[in-house]
């Protein structure tokens, strides 16, 4: 990487602010007691480091200031009060010094110096191989975007055409629909809602926020400095959206109302037949010579198979389609299922209605996240404003936190499982089990002198193996409200009154909530995709969704899947990452198909021998060898959500596609 590193990461180079998006560091003209007040806010791991990046001052990179990695791995706080105040003195100088140096960010660091820097931010040695990762958060802002694609199409292939169709709006859309137009290629998003923001325009459930830090949940080429809340709700991240569209001028491409029911290849013309249909039933047919299908995995709402649900008598709807035109006041309402959705909208329903019946399959394992209601301290907002590096740093420090350094937790010991015994595991190594542990206590200190509620609440199976849910104490204290009960005995049916348990028990109830998840091993769906040689996508997949890289298919050539099977996270990371690194490896094969291939396929052998890796390492993770119920899991049994590996290697993986694994006809 030599020099090149240093150079792509110059802290010195001219920064601006374009619309609502910050690419700045603006100069620093406070005095001293505002500085204080600033690093009184800070999220303190990235703040020397960042101030080293800035100054050039490696010296403030102390070994006895560094983050605990164990404690950064179970999610804790890996710094002692003593290196927090260590941190903070060092912090306030060094601004003061920068400040009256005229906030001129030193020149690029070499190599050497960055890496300094990266392993002090994290706590950990020998993060050589994370360094390209790192220079290209660093160089992700303004014209010098690293991500943004390399070659246009006119340049490429002077006079040919590539019309490109984008399905959905939401995340991963719009990037898609943005780095395709940055290549010079005629880009279409059909949209069946009448808005952008996908997922966050269509769950508008009371309590509504993601689960992912704001640094982390946004494009690494448009942050914002000013959100308002650490993780942000759903008003905050529609507006980011909406924003981004309007910003990057993505308007005028969308083809709002209009689902996409069919898709069919036509062998002849090398293109896409795309079937969008209109709420009035109003059909029509475009040729596309590619086809990006941004759907997502969490877009189709899942209920229960209950006996009686039709005949409840009552309002019932699923957490995803929100009813904001039933009056909670003054009823009793069942809310089935606890997974991530409910419980961020329990809460609020349990301030509304007179009483709330909380029935639970699996209790769900809590991550303690003491700011997760929590708005961004002005200091806070201030320092991603005015010290270079800092809002990069820092987000490289989520990514390190959440993702790769977390991916240990849950990873299998064998030999862990075999002293254990046969039977359910509770735990999958060492490090699995001290985060029981841990996450157990927490559990045990919430529901201090409820014994009869806290064994209900502590589950039986490993951390990781489901989604672990983000907690305030919000959670504990809702339970342990008077208009709340938690029924933990299985429901048997529902009657037109109310919800009947295995145990013959009868509730009375005025509303049903189903907070039951999505039906996300069905990829694609509800569209009828036609492959080569009238191949039937559903059909070929027979509900075992399988892609390379969760990208490509075989007999499937100019289609490209974001979001598709095996690129969900669970520990490890932030489904954002995964898009732009999906997105660009679509823009890098369609630098290939601009050679002047008409169509472009992977290959069979490619395709499957990744899918048996993944199968084979998703073996070796909590969710892999744990038989507890998650959507993690489609109905054979096959884990086809999540990506089993490191976030560096799906960077690696995608940096740019290896001609050979492809056909181009």
């Amino acid at each position: 990487m030599g020099a090149g590193a240093g150079a792509a990461a110059r802290a010195g180079k001219t920064e601006t602010v374009h619309g609502p998006f910050a690419t700045t560091a603006e100069p620093i003209a406070v005095d001293d007691a505002t500085l204080a007040a600033a690093v009184a806010d800070a999220d303190l791991p990235a703040l020397l480091p960042a101030l080293a990046y800035a100054t050039g001052d490696l010296s403030l990179l102390c070994d006895e200031l560094r983050p605990n990695p164990l404690l950064v791995a179970l999610g804790q706080n890996p710094l002692s009060d003593e290196q927090a105040d260590g941190i903070r003195a060092l912090a306030c100088e060094a601004l003061a010094r920068f400040r009256d140096g005229g906030s001129t960010p030193a020149g690029p660091p070499s190599t050497e110096a960055l890496l300094c820097i990266l392993e002090h931010t994290v706590g950990e040695e020998g993060m050589d191989a994370y360094l390209p990762l790192l220079v290209e958060e660093l160089g992700g802002i303004g014209e010098s975007d690293p991500r943004a694609p390399s070659w246009r199409l006119s340049e490429e292939s002077p006079g040919r055409q590539l019309r490109a169709a984008v399905i959905g709006a939401g995340m991963s859309g719009l990037l898609a629909a943005h780095r395709l137009l940055q290549a010079g290629i005629d880009t279409v998003v059909f949209e069946k809602s009448q808005g952008v923001g996908g997922t966050w325009r269509d769950n508008t459930y009371p309590g509504c926020r993601v689960d992912n830090p704001n640094h982390a949940y946004s494009y690494s080429f448009a942050q914002r400095h000013d959100w308002p809340s650490h993780y942000s709700t759903q008003p905050s991240l529609l507006a980011y959206f909406e924003q981004f569209a309007d910003h990057f001028g993505l308007r005028p491409h969308l083809r709002l109302g209009q689902e996409v029911t069919a898709l069919e290849w036509r062998e002849s013309e090398a293109v896409w037949l795309v079937t969008t249909q209109r709420a009035d039933g109003a059909t029509e047919v475009s040729a596309f010579e590619v086809v990006v299908s941004a759907v997502g995995q969490l877009n189709q709402p899942s209920f229960p198979d209950i006996e009686g649900m039709d005949d409840f008598a009552g309002p019932s709807y699923h957490s995803a389609r929100w009813d904001h035109g039933v009056a909670l006041g003054g009823r009793t309402v069942a809310v089935i299922g606890t997974g991530a959705s409910a419980l961020q909208f329990i809460p609020e329903v349990a301030g509304k209605a007179e009483r709330v019946l909380v029935y639970q399959r699996t209790a769900p394992w809590l991550a303690p996240t003491p700011d997760y209601h929590e708005p961004v301290a002005p200091g806070l907002q201030w320092l991603y404003r005015h010290l270079p590096g800092y809002s990069a740093l820092s987000r490289f420090a989520m990514f390190w936190r959440l993702g790769d350094h977390a991916l240990e937790m849950v990873r299998v010991d064998r030999d862990w499982l075999a002293a254990a015994g046969e039977g359910e595991p509770t735990s999958v190594s060492a490090l699995n089990d001290f985060a029981r542990q841990m996450l157990t206590a927490y559990l045990a200190e919430q529901f201090a002198g409820r014994p009869e509620l806290l064994q209900h609440v502590v589950p039986s199976y490993p951390v990781g193996a489901k989604r672990i849910v983000r907690d305030d104490g919000i959670w504990a204290a809702t339970l342990l409200r008077e208009n709340v009960e938690l029924v933990t005995e299985p429901i048997e049916r529902l009657t037109p009154a109310g919800v009947v348990t295995r145990d013959g028990r009868e509730r009375p109830v005025d509303v049903v909530v189903y907070g039951t998840g999505f039906r996300a091993s069905e990829f694609l769906v509800p569209m009828k995709v036609t492959g080569r040689d009238g191949v039937d996508l559903q059909e070929r997949w027979g509900g075992d969704a399988r892609a390379y890289l969760g990208v490509a298919v075989p007999g499937f050539p100019n289609l490209f899947c974001l979001y598709g099977p095996n690129t969900n996270i669970v520990v490890n990371g932030s489904i954002v990452y995964f898009s732009e690194c999906g997105v660009r490896y679509v823009l890098g094969c369609l630098r290939m198909l601009a050679g002047g291939a008409r169509s472009i396929e992977v290959r069979p052998e490619t395709h499957d021998e990744f899918n048996r890796r993944v199968d084979e390492q998703n073996r070796q993770m909590a969710w892999g060898v744990s038989g507890v119920n998650s959507w993690y899991k489609n109905r054979w049994g096959r884990i086809t959500q999540n990506w089993p590996f490191t976030l560096l290697e799906y960077w690696q993986a995608t940096f740019e596609p290896d001609p050979g694994d492809f056909v181009l006809s």
